[in-house]
């Protein structure tokens, strides 16, 4: 989804007639009258910053952007051309590009990973405050490292997911970090200062660890900051991968919702004649299973790819998919998500191939994956997860 960044100073005024954050859609993220694609956050970011983004608005980043409140509130509020944009879920890619061609914004940005491309000069930088502090810590690192001397950090979230650590994570590379005052249950650290090279801490991404999961070599994960559960191994993918052993033979496999790519790397180890492809939508998840293939030598029989779900995969293609679904959109639990996947491997499997699923007990998926994929018998299940195995009719 990289495009080329360009400027159409005349394709809208800055007030923007045609764009409001209560027309942002979240598609293709699940749509639901609890969930937003904006909240006060966004606003008060936005608000906080408007000054510079006015008076300068030059090499502005905009990182974490939910669904495109920031960017779009940016080019449409403030005039602001030219934006660099990271956002690690692809589905909000994907939701930001439909909702700049409603407003006639989609000239105004261009969509980056997350390195120093993405931070080359910045000036001004408006950042949702990830959850993660190992996310927070290579984001800072890559601002500090890569923006220019007096660029400016408008960091902002929700009260409830904003802790003093966040501080003292962006202190480590900058000489000032300051709280402005809360609004509707939100507050932006305003932060400045890059501390000089020679006193950052050096960087420690990918992170890096090695599990006994019951093969004869080691099970070695990498992970980039935003990768759910770090280089650890998640308790319920551990509970699920001894149970793989059952699943039926296969010449290639699916590793949706890959994560790190623990169960892609461990289908590849156990299984050598095995062809599998890990996707998933983060980005971060992306880069962190590309280095797990590359840490257990798999990298050439493991294809990993970014995507929204299965989109791409052909109907009834598919001989085995294997699934640790998500619980949450974003900062929301919400089952959507692994309905979602659920539809779509029941698409993309061939009739006899199997969904082998690890979920939480109490969320009783087993009716949902019998509807959406065919029958379903439980395999194990201990006091917190429930593995399953559903069969393409």
């Amino acid at each position: 989804m990289d495009r080329p960044l360009t400027h159409s100073p005349d394709q809208v005024s800055p007030d923007a007639p045609d764009f409001s954050f209560e027309s942002l859609s979240r598609r293709p993220d699940v749509e639901a009258e609890n969930l937003q694609a904006h909240d006060a956050a966004d606003r008060l970011l936005l608000d906080t910053a408007a000054d510079r983004l006015r008076e300068d608005p030059a090499g502005v980043v905009v990182i974490g952007d939910s669904y495109g409140a920031l960017t779009l509130g940016a080019a449409a509020l403030h005039g602001v051309r030219d934006l660099r944009v990271h956002q690690d879920p692809y589905s909000g890619e994907l939701a930001l590009e439909r909702n700049a061609r409603a407003a006639g914004l989609a000239q105004t940005y261009g969509s980056l990973p997350l390195d120093a491309d993405l931070l080359a000069g910045a000036r001004t930088v408006l950042l949702r405050l990830p959850r993660s502090l190992d996310a927070l810590e290579e984001i800072a690192a890559l601002i500090a490292a890569h923006a220019a001397p007096d660029v400016v950090v408008y960091a902002g979230g929700r009260l409830k997911h904003m802790t003093t650590a966040m501080n003292d994570v962006l202190a480590r590379w900058f000489g000032s970090v300051q709280a402005g005052l809360a609004r509707q249950k939100s507050r932006v650290l305003t932060v400045s200062g890059p501390l000089p090279a020679a006193v950052q801490p050096a960087s420690r991404f990918p992170l890096a660890q090695q599990h006994d999961v019951g093969l004869a070599v080691p099970l070695q994960l990498r992970a980039h900051g935003a990768a759910f559960a770090g280089a650890a191994l998640d308790i319920g993918t551990r509970f699920l991968l001894p149970h793989l052993a059952g699943a039926r033979q296969a010449n290639t496999a699916v590793d949706l919702g890959c994560g790190t790519g623990a169960i892609a790397a461990y289908l590849a180890l156990a299984r050598p004649s095995l062809q599998v492809t890990a996707t998933d939508q983060s980005a971060a998840a992306v880069a962190s299973a590309t280095a797990t293939m590359d840490a257990n030598g798999v990298a050439d029989r493991v294809q990993v790819r970014r995507g929204d779900a299965l989109a791409g995969f052909p109907d009834r293609s598919a001989e085995l998919i294997v699934l640790n679904p998500p619980f949450h959109i974003g900062a929301s639990v919400h089952a959507g998500i692994a309905l979602k996947l659920f539809a779509d491997a029941g698409r993309v499997l061939a009739p006899g191939g199997e969904l082998w699923t690890v979920w939480n007990s109490h969320l009783t998926y087993k009716s949902a994956l019998t509807r959406l994929v065919g029958p379903t018998r439980e395999v194990a299940r201990n006091p917190k997860f429930t593995v399953t195995v559903s069969t393409r009719r």
